[in-house]
């Protein structure tokens, strides 16, 4: 792309240093004629022809399906945050949000979708991107090759907090995955702590369960994310606020400020003591 940018740049100062300093001669109808044929009708057939050529080179192995029996995640873009499922062919379906992880080695094969606008699910330094299309299933295969924290964002506009809506990747050795795997697949832990129980309390009789799943309560909603283990992701809002109590208490109270025209209310009405409870209790998911 660079190159054919420089190609029609040099084009395009030449022509003009021409029409600058040309003298004029009889023929200028012939010469404008050539001129309008060859920089309007020849240059950009050829550099495009030639940037369309290497393009679709590329696309073969961006537009492959995975392997026979490899790992698939069915992951949903919603304004703003993103819907995870794990389908492991051995055992039932794994629910989270806002995170993935992935086994180092492994291919590995995003199932896309969204309910409501144009996503588009990238995580730049693993591989290409692909739309998510409300209404259609849209595919990307990918083959992480070395561990880390990788940084996926939505690179395609999709409302007021487009900005808002990244995610976080980490690329983990086959043996620790299969142990984070079987952990998210298990209901929330009891509370210990009294804080973490008042909280747990305050999150079923304020309506947070209404939209809000957790594995092994009473909270069983699905319009917004599962919270099962909430406190074990490295990030809050989609990978715009870092995990840890007065974060989850500042996010409860304070939700438009933080990501504007995000669905869910706010509770800022709540006392302090009980945003602390809430947050205790959320961070104890893990």
């Amino acid at each position: 792309m660079a190159g054919g940018a420089v190609v029609v740049w040099i084009g395009v100062a030449a022509l003009t240093l021409y029409a600058v300093r040309a003298r004029k001669f009889g023929n200028e109808a012939r010469q404008a004629a050539m001129l309008i044929i060859g920089g309007g009708v020849v240059v950009p057939t050829v550099v495009l022809a030639a940037l369309l050529v290497y393009g679709l080179a590329m696309l073969p192995p961006l537009l492959a399906r995975a392997p026979e029996g490899s790992l698939k995640i069915a992951v949903t873009g919603e304004q703003w945050w993103w819907r995870v499922r794990y389908q492991p062919e051995e055992e039932g379906e794994v629910v989270l949000a806002n995170e993935i992880r992935l086994p180092v080695g492994e291919p590995v094969e995003f199932l896309l979708d969204s309910p409501d606008v144009i996503h588009s699910f990238w995580i730049p330094p693993l591989g290409g991107k692909m739309d998510m299309i409300p209404g259609r299933q849209t595919r990307l295969a990918l083959f992480p090759t070395r561990t880390g924290v990788f940084r996926g964002v939505c690179a395609e506009y999709c409302g007021a907090s487009h900005a808002l809506m990244a995610f976080s990747v980490v690329v983990m050795e086959k043996a620790a995955f299969e142990e984070w795997l079987a952990r998210q697949r298990q209901p929330a832990a009891e509370p210990t702590e009294p804080a973490a129980r008042e909280g747990r309390e305050l999150f079923l009789v304020n309506g947070c369960s209404a939209c809000h799943t957790i594995r092994g309560t009473g909270a069983d909603g699905v319009v917004g994310p599962d919270l099962t283990h909430v406190g074990s992701r490295l990030s809050l809002g989609a990978g715009i606020l870092p995990n840890d109590p007065a974060t989850f208490a500042k996010w409860i109270a304070r939700t438009h400020e933080l990501k504007p025209a995000v669905t869910m209310p706010h509770f800022g009405m709540l006392p302090p003591d009980e945003l602390h409870a809430l947050a205790a209790y959320l961070e104890s998911l893990q």
